[in-house]
Protein backbone atom coordinates (compact mmCIF):
# COMPACT_ATOMS: atom_id res chain seq x y z
CA UNK A 1 0.00 0.00 0.00
CA UNK A 2 1.13 3.55 -0.64
CA UNK A 3 0.97 6.69 1.47
CA UNK A 4 -2.40 8.20 2.38
CA UNK A 5 -4.15 10.25 -0.28
CA UNK A 6 -3.32 13.94 -0.08
CA UNK A 7 -7.06 14.69 0.06
CA UNK A 8 -7.65 12.61 3.18
CA UNK A 9 -7.91 14.52 6.44
CA UNK A 10 -6.67 12.45 9.41
CA UNK A 11 -8.96 12.45 12.42
CA UNK A 12 -7.56 14.15 15.52
CA UNK A 13 -6.39 12.11 18.53
CA UNK A 14 -6.93 9.07 16.40
CA UNK A 15 -5.86 5.52 15.78
CA UNK A 16 -3.34 4.63 13.09
CA UNK A 17 -4.50 6.03 9.71
CA UNK A 18 -5.21 3.62 6.90
CA UNK A 19 -2.98 4.02 3.86
CA UNK A 20 -4.98 4.48 0.67
CA UNK A 21 -4.22 5.48 -2.89
CA UNK A 22 -7.12 6.40 -5.21
CA UNK A 23 -7.19 4.79 -8.61
CA UNK A 24 -5.59 6.76 -11.43
CA UNK A 25 -7.54 4.69 -13.95
CA UNK A 26 -11.13 5.08 -15.17
CA UNK A 27 -13.32 3.23 -14.65
CA UNK A 28 -12.11 2.62 -11.13
CA UNK A 29 -11.33 -1.13 -10.85
CA UNK A 30 -12.55 -0.99 -7.25
CA UNK A 31 -16.09 -0.67 -8.61
CA UNK A 32 -17.02 -4.17 -9.72
CA UNK A 33 -20.05 -4.39 -12.02
CA UNK A 34 -21.87 -7.64 -11.23
CA UNK A 35 -24.80 -7.00 -13.56
CA UNK A 36 -25.26 -4.63 -16.54
CA UNK A 37 -28.12 -2.96 -14.65
CA UNK A 38 -25.51 -1.12 -12.56
CA UNK A 39 -23.97 0.63 -15.56
CA UNK A 40 -26.75 3.23 -15.46
CA UNK A 41 -25.80 4.02 -11.85
CA UNK A 42 -22.05 4.21 -12.37
CA UNK A 43 -20.21 7.46 -13.10
CA UNK A 44 -17.48 6.29 -15.48
CA UNK A 45 -15.01 9.01 -14.50
CA UNK A 46 -15.47 8.86 -10.71
CA UNK A 47 -13.31 6.93 -8.29
CA UNK A 48 -13.39 6.03 -4.60
CA UNK A 49 -11.89 8.78 -2.41
CA UNK A 50 -10.68 8.62 1.19
CA UNK A 51 -11.92 11.74 3.00
CA UNK A 52 -10.67 11.05 6.52
CA UNK A 53 -8.91 8.28 8.41
CA UNK A 54 -7.67 7.34 11.86
CA UNK A 55 -10.97 6.40 13.51
CA UNK A 56 -11.38 3.22 15.55
CA UNK A 57 -14.87 2.20 14.37
CA UNK A 58 -16.67 4.60 12.03
CA UNK A 59 -20.46 4.41 11.93
CA UNK A 60 -23.71 6.28 11.41
CA UNK A 61 -22.92 8.91 8.73
CA UNK A 62 -25.48 11.67 8.15
CA UNK A 63 -25.34 14.57 5.70
CA UNK A 64 -26.16 18.19 6.60
CA UNK A 65 -26.65 19.89 3.25
CA UNK A 66 -27.49 23.25 4.79
CA UNK A 67 -24.00 23.37 6.33
CA UNK A 68 -22.21 21.32 3.65
CA UNK A 69 -20.80 18.88 6.20
CA UNK A 70 -21.12 15.27 7.22
CA UNK A 71 -21.23 13.85 10.74
CA UNK A 72 -19.88 10.38 11.47
CA UNK A 73 -19.65 8.47 14.75
CA UNK A 74 -16.31 7.14 16.02
CA UNK A 75 -17.83 4.88 18.65
CA UNK A 76 -14.83 3.57 20.67
CA UNK A 77 -13.32 7.07 20.78
CA UNK A 78 -16.62 8.36 22.20
CA UNK A 79 -16.99 11.18 19.70
CA UNK A 80 -18.86 12.40 16.65
CA UNK A 81 -16.64 13.83 13.94
CA UNK A 82 -17.48 16.48 11.36
CA UNK A 83 -16.09 16.39 7.83
CA UNK A 84 -16.39 19.76 6.04
CA UNK A 85 -17.05 19.67 2.29
CA UNK A 86 -15.77 23.20 1.72
CA UNK A 87 -12.35 22.67 3.32
CA UNK A 88 -11.90 18.91 3.48
CA UNK A 89 -11.06 19.27 7.18
CA UNK A 90 -12.13 16.85 9.88
CA UNK A 91 -12.89 18.15 13.38
CA UNK A 92 -14.60 17.00 16.55
CA UNK A 93 -18.30 17.84 16.58
CA UNK A 94 -19.07 16.30 19.98
CA UNK A 95 -16.95 14.58 22.62
CA UNK A 96 -17.97 12.80 24.72
CA UNK A 97 -20.83 11.55 22.60
CA UNK A 98 -22.04 8.81 24.98
CA UNK A 99 -20.61 6.37 22.42
CA UNK A 100 -23.11 7.51 19.80
CA UNK A 101 -23.73 5.15 16.89
CA UNK A 102 -26.51 5.77 14.35
CA UNK A 103 -27.26 9.38 13.39
CA UNK A 104 -30.14 10.92 11.42
CA UNK A 105 -32.07 14.16 11.00
CA UNK A 106 -35.69 14.71 11.91
CA UNK A 107 -38.13 16.53 9.63
CA UNK A 108 -37.08 19.86 11.18
CA UNK A 109 -33.40 19.18 10.45
CA UNK A 110 -32.34 18.44 14.03
CA UNK A 111 -29.77 15.76 14.82
CA UNK A 112 -31.06 12.44 16.15
CA UNK A 113 -28.56 10.11 17.82
CA UNK A 114 -28.48 6.54 19.11
CA UNK A 115 -26.35 6.53 22.28
CA UNK A 116 -24.86 3.24 23.44
CA UNK A 117 -23.56 4.39 26.83
CA UNK A 118 -26.81 5.96 28.03
CA UNK A 119 -28.97 3.45 26.10
CA UNK A 120 -31.17 6.18 24.70
CA UNK A 121 -32.33 8.20 21.68
CA UNK A 122 -31.62 11.94 21.79
CA UNK A 123 -32.36 15.03 19.74
CA UNK A 124 -30.02 18.01 19.54
CA UNK A 125 -32.01 21.24 19.61
CA UNK A 126 -31.14 24.35 17.61
CA UNK A 127 -29.40 25.87 20.63
CA UNK A 128 -27.28 22.75 21.15
CA UNK A 129 -29.17 21.43 24.14
CA UNK A 130 -30.03 17.72 24.28
CA UNK A 131 -33.53 16.29 24.59
CA UNK A 132 -34.00 12.64 25.56
CA UNK A 133 -36.66 11.10 23.32
CA UNK A 134 -36.59 7.51 24.57
CA UNK A 135 -34.56 5.45 27.02
CA UNK A 136 -37.06 2.92 28.36
CA UNK A 137 -39.81 0.65 27.14
CA UNK A 138 -42.36 -0.68 29.59
CA UNK A 139 -40.24 0.65 32.45
CA UNK A 140 -37.15 -1.29 31.32
CA UNK A 141 -34.00 0.23 29.88
CA UNK A 142 -33.39 -0.11 26.16
CA UNK A 143 -30.51 -2.37 25.07
CA UNK A 144 -28.23 -0.05 23.05
CA UNK A 145 -29.96 1.82 20.19
CA UNK A 146 -28.01 1.23 17.00
CA UNK A 147 -29.43 2.77 13.81
CA UNK A 148 -32.15 5.34 13.23
CA UNK A 149 -34.34 6.89 10.52
CA UNK A 150 -37.08 9.51 10.50
CA UNK A 151 -40.12 8.96 8.28
CA UNK A 152 -41.93 11.73 6.43
CA UNK A 153 -44.72 11.69 9.00
CA UNK A 154 -42.17 12.48 11.70
CA UNK A 155 -42.15 8.99 13.17
CA UNK A 156 -38.71 8.01 14.45
CA UNK A 157 -37.68 4.39 13.89
CA UNK A 158 -34.66 2.72 15.46
CA UNK A 159 -33.13 -0.68 16.09
CA UNK A 160 -32.09 -1.86 19.55
CA UNK A 161 -29.61 -4.77 19.66
CA UNK A 162 -27.35 -5.25 22.71
CA UNK A 163 -24.04 -4.64 20.90
CA UNK A 164 -23.15 -1.56 22.95
CA UNK A 165 -23.49 -3.33 26.32
CA UNK A 166 -21.41 -6.41 25.46
CA UNK A 167 -18.20 -4.82 26.73
CA UNK A 168 -16.20 -1.62 27.19
CA UNK A 169 -15.40 -0.90 23.54
CA UNK A 170 -18.61 0.60 22.13
CA UNK A 171 -20.17 1.46 25.46
CA UNK A 172 -20.19 -0.17 28.88
CA UNK A 173 -20.87 -3.74 29.92
CA UNK A 174 -24.37 -4.15 31.32
CA UNK A 175 -27.22 -6.63 31.53
CA UNK A 176 -30.16 -6.55 29.16
CA UNK A 177 -33.48 -5.64 30.71
CA UNK A 178 -35.75 -6.21 27.74
CA UNK A 179 -36.57 -9.82 26.77
CA UNK A 180 -36.16 -9.01 23.05
CA UNK A 181 -34.07 -7.04 20.56
CA UNK A 182 -36.53 -4.67 18.98
CA UNK A 183 -37.32 -2.32 16.16
CA UNK A 184 -39.11 0.65 17.72
CA UNK A 185 -41.19 3.57 16.47
CA UNK A 186 -41.60 6.83 18.36
CA UNK A 187 -45.00 8.24 17.44
CA UNK A 188 -44.70 11.86 16.21
CA UNK A 189 -48.01 12.95 17.76
CA UNK A 190 -48.30 11.15 21.08
CA UNK A 191 -44.59 10.58 21.74
CA UNK A 192 -45.48 6.99 22.59
CA UNK A 193 -42.75 4.39 22.03
CA UNK A 194 -43.99 1.30 20.22
CA UNK A 195 -42.23 -2.02 19.67
CA UNK A 196 -42.91 -2.76 16.02
CA UNK A 197 -40.73 -5.92 15.75
CA UNK A 198 -39.57 -8.19 18.56
CA UNK A 199 -38.42 -11.38 16.81
CA UNK A 200 -35.10 -10.47 15.14
CA UNK A 201 -31.58 -11.49 16.19
CA UNK A 202 -29.38 -8.41 16.13
CA UNK A 203 -31.60 -5.89 14.29
CA UNK A 204 -29.17 -3.41 12.78
CA UNK A 205 -29.43 -1.10 9.76
CA UNK A 206 -32.85 0.05 8.60
CA UNK A 207 -34.20 2.18 5.75
CA UNK A 208 -37.42 2.97 3.91
CA UNK A 209 -38.18 2.54 0.24
CA UNK A 210 -38.59 5.85 -1.65
CA UNK A 211 -42.39 5.84 -1.17
CA UNK A 212 -42.01 4.67 2.46
CA UNK A 213 -44.41 1.80 1.83
CA UNK A 214 -41.62 -0.70 2.55
CA UNK A 215 -39.31 -0.95 5.56
CA UNK A 216 -36.00 -2.79 5.25
CA UNK A 217 -34.21 -4.12 8.34
CA UNK A 218 -30.88 -5.95 8.56
CA UNK A 219 -30.88 -9.01 10.82
CA UNK A 220 -27.17 -9.10 11.57
CA UNK A 221 -27.14 -12.13 13.88
CA UNK A 222 -29.38 -14.38 11.81
CA UNK A 223 -28.13 -17.94 11.38
CA UNK A 224 -26.60 -19.28 9.25
CA UNK A 225 -26.47 -16.10 7.11
CA UNK A 226 -27.01 -12.38 7.65
CA UNK A 227 -30.28 -11.18 6.11
CA UNK A 228 -32.28 -8.16 4.97
CA UNK A 229 -36.02 -8.41 5.52
CA UNK A 230 -38.78 -6.22 4.10
CA UNK A 231 -42.23 -5.37 5.44
CA UNK A 232 -45.17 -3.45 4.02
CA UNK A 233 -45.79 -0.29 6.05
CA UNK A 234 -49.42 0.58 6.81
CA UNK A 235 -51.23 3.16 8.88
CA UNK A 236 -49.43 4.27 12.05
CA UNK A 237 -46.43 2.21 11.02
CA UNK A 238 -48.19 -1.15 11.12
CA UNK A 239 -45.95 -3.78 9.52
CA UNK A 240 -47.12 -6.79 7.53
CA UNK A 241 -46.11 -9.21 4.78
CA UNK A 242 -42.60 -10.02 5.98
CA UNK A 243 -40.35 -11.27 3.18
CA UNK A 244 -36.67 -11.98 2.62
CA UNK A 245 -34.92 -9.60 0.22
CA UNK A 246 -31.17 -10.27 0.67
CA UNK A 247 -29.27 -13.28 2.00
CA UNK A 248 -25.59 -12.41 2.52
CA UNK A 249 -24.72 -16.10 2.13
CA UNK A 250 -21.47 -17.71 3.15
CA UNK A 251 -19.08 -15.44 5.06
CA UNK A 252 -20.67 -12.16 3.96
CA UNK A 253 -22.00 -9.77 6.62
CA UNK A 254 -24.39 -6.81 6.43
CA UNK A 255 -24.53 -3.75 8.64
CA UNK A 256 -26.14 -0.43 7.60
CA UNK A 257 -27.85 0.49 4.34
CA UNK A 258 -29.27 3.37 2.31
CA UNK A 259 -31.85 3.48 -0.47
CA UNK A 260 -31.76 5.62 -3.61
CA UNK A 261 -34.71 7.23 -5.41
CA UNK A 262 -35.14 4.24 -7.72
CA UNK A 263 -35.24 1.80 -4.83
CA UNK A 264 -31.77 0.29 -5.05
CA UNK A 265 -30.23 -0.82 -1.74
CA UNK A 266 -26.64 0.24 -1.00
CA UNK A 267 -25.42 -2.01 1.81
CA UNK A 268 -22.39 -1.81 4.07
CA UNK A 269 -20.60 -5.13 3.59
CA UNK A 270 -17.76 -7.19 5.00
CA UNK A 271 -16.63 -10.52 6.35
CA UNK A 272 -18.44 -12.22 9.23
CA UNK A 273 -15.04 -13.24 10.63
CA UNK A 274 -15.46 -16.97 10.09
CA UNK A 275 -12.55 -19.19 9.16
CA UNK A 276 -11.67 -18.90 5.49
CA UNK A 277 -13.50 -15.59 4.92
CA UNK A 278 -11.72 -13.30 2.46
CA UNK A 279 -11.98 -9.66 3.63
CA UNK A 280 -10.30 -8.32 0.49
CA UNK A 281 -13.12 -9.79 -1.58
CA UNK A 282 -15.95 -8.92 0.82
CA UNK A 283 -15.10 -5.52 2.33
CA UNK A 284 -16.94 -2.54 0.86
CA UNK A 285 -20.47 -1.77 -0.31
CA UNK A 286 -22.74 -4.12 -2.23
CA UNK A 287 -25.58 -2.74 -4.34
CA UNK A 288 -28.88 -4.56 -4.89
CA UNK A 289 -32.04 -4.05 -6.89
CA UNK A 290 -35.29 -3.69 -4.91
CA UNK A 291 -35.85 -7.38 -5.67
CA UNK A 292 -32.56 -8.34 -4.00
CA UNK A 293 -30.34 -8.98 -7.01
CA UNK A 294 -26.70 -7.99 -6.47
CA UNK A 295 -25.58 -5.68 -9.29
CA UNK A 296 -22.31 -4.14 -8.01
CA UNK A 297 -19.66 -4.25 -5.32
CA UNK A 298 -17.58 -1.22 -4.35
CA UNK A 299 -14.35 -2.66 -2.99
CA UNK A 300 -12.75 -0.85 -0.06
CA UNK A 301 -9.62 -1.66 1.96
CA UNK A 302 -11.81 -1.83 5.07
CA UNK A 303 -15.11 -3.31 6.11
CA UNK A 304 -17.94 -0.80 5.58
CA UNK A 305 -20.34 -0.35 8.49
CA UNK A 306 -22.80 2.20 7.15
CA UNK A 307 -23.54 4.53 4.25
CA UNK A 308 -25.54 7.62 3.36
CA UNK A 309 -26.07 9.88 0.36
CA UNK A 310 -25.18 13.56 0.38
CA UNK A 311 -23.65 16.39 -1.58
CA UNK A 312 -25.41 19.19 -3.41
CA UNK A 313 -27.33 16.76 -5.64
CA UNK A 314 -27.54 13.86 -3.15
CA UNK A 315 -25.46 11.77 -5.55
CA UNK A 316 -22.36 11.31 -3.42
CA UNK A 317 -22.21 8.04 -1.51
CA UNK A 318 -20.46 8.38 1.85
CA UNK A 319 -19.10 5.15 3.35
CA UNK A 320 -18.17 4.86 7.04
CA UNK A 321 -15.65 2.03 6.98
CA UNK A 322 -13.88 0.85 10.12
CA UNK A 323 -11.05 3.42 10.39
CA UNK A 324 -11.92 5.74 7.50
CA UNK A 325 -14.56 7.73 5.68
CA UNK A 326 -14.76 7.16 1.90
CA UNK A 327 -16.90 8.73 -0.84
CA UNK A 328 -17.92 7.99 -4.41
CA UNK A 329 -19.98 10.03 -6.87
CA UNK A 330 -22.68 7.89 -8.48
CA UNK A 331 -25.49 8.37 -10.98
CA UNK A 332 -28.12 7.90 -8.29
CA UNK A 333 -29.66 10.11 -5.63
CA UNK A 334 -30.47 9.21 -2.06
CA UNK A 335 -34.14 8.93 -1.22
CA UNK A 336 -35.40 11.56 1.21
Amino acid sequence: MTAPSATASPAMGSAQPVRFEPSARYPDPAIAVLDPAFLALRVFSASVEQLATGMRWAEGPVWFGDGRYLLVSDIPNDRILRWDETTGATSVFRQPSNHANGLARDRQGRLLACEHLTRRITRTEYDGSITVLADRFGGRRLNSPNDIVCARDGGIWFTDPPFGIHGWWEGERAETELPFQGVFRLDPHSGRLEAMLTDLAGPNGLAFSPDERTLYVVESRAKPHRLVWAWDVGDNGHLSNRRLVIDAQGPGALDGLAVDTTGHLWCGWGSDGTLGADPERLDGVRVFTPQGQAIAHIHLPERCANVCFGGARRNRLFMASSHSLYALFVNAQGAV
